[in-house]
């Protein structure tokens, strides 16, 4: 249980390493990893350690800091894996496709240049890669 008295979500569980996953980054505030049924070549779940914030806008209202700090590592991601150009996508509410409620990102990209993926690229408006 959490101080909250929740069950630890999927992704506190990860951070925990009791479940594996692929870890690309991590500070003491944030975790990334692998997706692990990924939309695009590059697919990383960027989440905050803490699961108070069920969603983006729970987290911009209770700590932008927080928020930055997890833009600035899909940033860094994206930087090394597809040459700085990504799409950061935020799902909020069941609805929307959320099914974990623990505020994360996707970060969704073409690997960057030299990689074996080929030229295409994630169109305007799609989810995911075409």
């Amino acid at each position: 249980m959490t101080s909250t008295g929740q069950e630890p979500s999927l992704f506190s569980r990860i951070a925990a390493r009791e479940i594996p996953a692929t870890i690309v980054a991590e500070t003491d505030r944030i975790i990334a990893f692998e997706d692990i049924a990924p939309q695009a070549p590059v697919h990383v779940v960027i989440t905050t350690r803490t699961q108070q914030y069920r969603n983006v806008v729970e987290l911009a209202a209770g700590d932008p800091g927080l928020l930055a700090e997890l833009v600035a590592v899909a940033a860094g991601i994206a930087a090394e894996r597809s040459n700085g150009q990504f799409r950061l996508v935020f799902n909020t509410g069941q609805a929307a496709g959320q099914t974990v409620f623990h505020v994360h990102a996707h970060l969704l990209a073409q690997p960057g240049p030299g990689s074996p993926a080929g030229d295409d690229s994630l169109g305007e408006g799609s989810l995911a890669f075409r």
